[in-house]
């Protein structure tokens, strides 16, 4: 496993839930240091992935090109709860890998909420975000699963269920709850789910009509400039 991947898995699991933790403990709106802080941290396995060369400005524009197609794509439907920006994370994910797929996620959630409003639940959204990219990106590697239409539409489905969406949830379990025992958390994450199945039917949609052309022109411009190679250090 590369050096890169194993810094998305510090950075997801000890990292962001510390900065988490103690973010919540800041006083007014120290939700916006928390969500720098986690954007700050995710740069480690992100630059860490070039393997010790310089990204080009043409490299970081691709990845700044993808975080506003999933603004975009949460922002401009405007059906509640049916957003394609799920659909779009994973495929960063896919196409480039963990490392850009969680950074892709992270900023998405973090800019997209200025349109929405930002919160104490923002830094959640970004780990949640940015957990599905990861996912997507590791388990799309050296062919574990075939990039098809049906094989992402499925996994989209169930990564956005059992995967992003409890990760959503949790938010409102520390956010919501002053009493956490199981009926509270059995109330809050069954309340979560018909949100969940809902995102899930949108991304795969998403990924059963447009999955495919987006990622082979996201394949054709990381073979054309050499972005991330992952295929042989996962």
């Amino acid at each position: 496993m590369k050096k890169s991947n194993i810094a998305t898995l510090i950075v997801f699991f000890l990292l962001i839930p510390v900065t988490l933790f103690f973010g919540s403990k800041l006083p007014g709106r120290g939700y916006y240091i928390t969500g720098t802080a986690i954007i700050l941290e995710l740069m480690i396995p992100f630059f860490m992935a070039f393997e010790g060369k310089k990204p080009q400005a043409r490299e970081l524009v691709v990845i700044a090109v993808m975080c506003a197609i999933a603004i975009a794509a949460r922002v401009a439907i405007p059906i509640p709860n049916f957003k394609a920006i799920f659909a779009v994370i994973m495929l960063s994910g896919i196409a480039f890998g963990p490392e850009a797929g969680f950074m892709v996620g992270a900023i998405s959630a973090f800019a997209s909420n200025f349109f929405y409003g930002q919160g104490p639940y923002t830094p959640w959204q970004m780990m949640a975000y940015g957990a599905g990219g990861m996912l997507a990106g590791f388990c799309f590697a050296k062919g574990r699963l075939p990039k098809k239409p049906l094989t992402m539409a499925v996994f989209g489905f169930l990564a956005v269920v059992l995967w992003v969406g409890p990760l959503l949830d949790t938010s409102s379990v520390f956010l919501m709850l002053s009493d956490i025992n199981w009926n509270s958390l059995l109330l809050t994450y069954g309340a979560g789910l018909s949100v969940n199945i809902s995102q899930a039917a949108c991304t795969v949609l998403i990924m059963l009509l447009f999955g495919r052309p987006l990622l082979d022109k996201l394949d054709r411009i990381k073979v054309k400039y050499g972005m991330m190679e992952d295929e042989n250090g996962l």
